[in-house]
């Protein structure tokens, strides 16, 4: 038996995907100088992570969330930090994921041992299908005192490997190219939930891997989108998305409506955070820089790490300290980033 999503294409999915297009269009012809679009980008990591892990009980909040970002330490849980900087991790590693031929088995479950290390009782559960049943529940209080009601019983162990199989067949065929990007990246996530393949850490993955499969398919290729926001926001409305799909015989119409909202809702953000400051005429003409791709990327690492040494971005690229020095010139007379300290002490950061 082979995986085959069901659903209808209704006039809200029609509407939402028609108002997500024009919105992406608004943003991907915006003119961005290379410090917004850096915070842009910066933002939805930070927003992803915290929005992501809090869905599931992370106790972080925003701002501790942004400070890990930045390699600075946080009074939290050992617990608490690592799912964060797992999910930070693992997002970071999109990229990597995508340019794999295909998102197969193994790197199904290298996706999960990422998210997870250190965070689950037993280790042993970190990257391996679940062996033993689970459920989804919460716990109740009955007037004389709490008890665990199940909310959503998954698939049967027994039946989990054949499920993530042929899930991921259908991910790797030809079918998919017929499929709208957003639709599929619904299709995805609601899939995972669905199955919720390990003992712990399925919620995670099932919007880890939306936010890949939007990624490779060039739709979210700059990173600017927070989905996760849209869920965190209201959480009792994302689980009831999600669980309307048990009395509807599978059929997924109703999560991708609900789906859809999400990214408009992001798309929304990000286009009017565009229309307010990217498109404005008081940009001043000095700062309409552009940079190389070279540029960009040390950019994007100074940003994902805080600081980085003249040695570590000479190590990434393989070029000489004089060539590595020219790419830098023009980051600092541009005031995108301030060179702190002298020697090999030194090191580069994001001018605030």
């Amino acid at each position: 038996m082979s995986f085959e999503p069901k659903y209808k294409i209704t006039n809200k999915i029609l509407n939402n995907i028609s108002r997500i297009m024009a919105g992406r269009e608004v943003i991907e012809q915006a003119k961005l100088i290379p410090k917004w679009e850096l915070k842009l980008k910066k933002e939805a990591r930070v927003h992803n992570a915290y929005s992501s892990t809090g869905i599931e009980g992370n106790n972080l909040t925003l701002r501790q969330v942004a400070a890990l970002t930045e390699n600075k330490d946080v009074v939290a849980t050992a617990k608490d930090k690592d799912e964060v900087l797992n999910y930070l991790k693992a997002l970071d590693s999109i990229p990597e994921y995508v340019n794999k031929k295909k998102i197969d088995v193994k790197l199904f479950l290298k996706i999960h041992k990422t998210l997870t290390i250190g965070t689950l009782r037993d280790k042993k559960d970190c990257g391996v299908l679940r062996n033993r049943q689970v459920f989804v529940g919460k716990r109740i209080f009955n007037g004389t005192g709490f008890k665990e009601v199940v909310e959503y019983m998954p698939p049967k162990t027994k039946d989990v490997p054949r499920l993530v199989s042929e899930f991921l067949d259908w991910l790797n065929s030809d079918k998919i190219k017929e499929v709208n990007s957003v639709i599929l990246s619904g299709i995805v996530h609601y899939e995972i939930a669905r199955i919720h393949p390990f003992i712990d850490g399925n919620g995670r993955l099932a919007r880890l891997m939306a936010s890949l499969v939007l990624y490779k398919s060039g739709f979210d290729h700059r990173r600017f989108f927070a989905l996760d926001d849209y869920y965190d926001e209201n959480r009792d409305s994302y689980y009831t998305a999600l669980k309307i799909v048990q009395t509807s015989k599978g059929d997924i119409t109703k999560w991708l409506e609900y789906f859809t909202d999400g990214v408009l809702y992001s798309i929304d953000k990000v286009k009017e955070f565009i229309e307010k400051i990217g498109l404005s005429s008081k940009i001043e003409e000095g700062e309409k820089i552009e940079l190389t791709q070279k540029q960009m990327k040390i950019l994007e690492r100074i940003q994902e790490k805080g600081k980085v040494g003249n040695k570590d971005l000479r190590d990434m690229f393989g070029i000489t300290r004089q060539a590595m020095l020219k790419e830098i010139a023009k980051l600092i007379d541009a005031k995108l980033i301030n060179l702190i300290g002298k020697g090999r002490n030194a090191y580069y950061k994001i001018s605030d």
